[in-house]
């Protein structure tokens, strides 16, 4: 393995290359990344170096947004069968069938989707801006996208704004439920539960802090408490057991893995930099559409 380490690193500066790892994927790929984090970050991050090249350790989706935010530079996707299950929930035709039942009502959707779903909505966001995005709009309801339960979160936070959710959902962390919670507690009972929006409300409305991966892991590194129960992806976990030894983190579950999340490899980081192999393209129609609704957000978010 440290041969393909070798040759990636060598490959990135030949070819003036950046590599972005999200927080779900295997954490070796740490290894060979220049930057780790959440999918809209790494986008924005990326498109301010002067790379040539981009190699998105993620999902379909994360590679499409990273085009987006970067027209010019190269987009190359490890593992090109790697999708985000939440985000195949919601096709075109299935988007426009959701709007047309609240033809006068503003779409958000959640970063979590394609391109050609952003190209039709007002205004996108992310897990930690979503209440403010929301808020912003000044309406009485909203339609979102596809996440169910993170619209139903910022409905509970907000209190006055009907969030009307289209029902799509993260299998992975769908398979985290109360009784877990209550579990971790009676074993671990000086450790506070961190979990994502994306979990279910009966398991968001029963956490101690509920935040996006970067929420989590910032929570963690601040916080005096010593004991953390985390209720997300492995990679989190893992992350952070390896960046604060001096404190326990505690897997929810230890099954909490995202299959497509893990598909990418070091060996696969390898193949796309030296073939330029799985290239990501976006219709220029489509993107001009797509990067307004991703500045709509980046504008209320300043």
């Amino acid at each position: 393995m440290a041969n393909v380490i070798e040759k990636i690193k060598q490959l990135k500066k030949e070819k003036n290359a950046v590599i972005l790892a999200h927080c779900y994927q295997s954490v070796e790929i740490d290894e060979v990344a220049d930057y780790v984090g959440d999918s809209l970050s790494l986008s924005q991050v990326a498109a301010k170096t002067d790379a040539d090249i981009i190699v998105f350790a993620g999902v379909f989706f994360m590679a499409q947004t990273a085009k987006l935010l970067s027209p010019d530079k190269k987009v190359l996707l490890p593992q090109i069968e790697a999708g985000c299950r939440m985000a195949d929930m919601l096709s075109l035709r299935q988007l426009k069938e959701f709007m047309s039942k609240h033809p006068s009502l503003p779409t958000v959707c959640y970063v979590n989707s394609t391109a050609e779903i952003k190209a039709e909505c007002d205004i996108c966001c992310t897990s930690a801006n979503a209440e403010k995005i929301v808020k912003s709009l000044g309406v009485s309801k909203v339609l979102f996208v596809p996440d169910t339960y993170l619209g139903k979160w910022v409905e509970r936070q907000l209190g006055n704004v009907e969030v009307i959710t289209y029902p799509g959902f993260c299998p992975t962390h769908l398979m985290i439920r109360p009784q877990d919670v209550v579990n971790a507690r009676k074993k671990y009972p000086d450790a506070l539960v961190l979990a994502h929006p994306e979990c279910h409300m009966s398991v968001s409305s029963i956490a101690d802090y509920v935040g996006s991966t970067t929420g989590i892991m910032k929570y963690v590194a601040k916080s005096k408490n010593k004991e953390f129960i985390i209720a997300t992806e492995q990679g989190v976990v893992d992350r952070l057991k390896r960046d604060y030894p001096n404190k326990k983190i505690i897997p929810i579950k230890n099954n909490i893995i995202c299959p497509n999340m893990k598909m990418t490899t070091l060996e696969d980081i390898l193949h796309v930099l030296d073939t330029e192999e799985n290239e990501i393209f976006v219709n220029k129609d489509i993107a001009q559409k797509a990067v307004r609704c991703l500045d709509r957000m980046l504008e209320v978010s300043k």
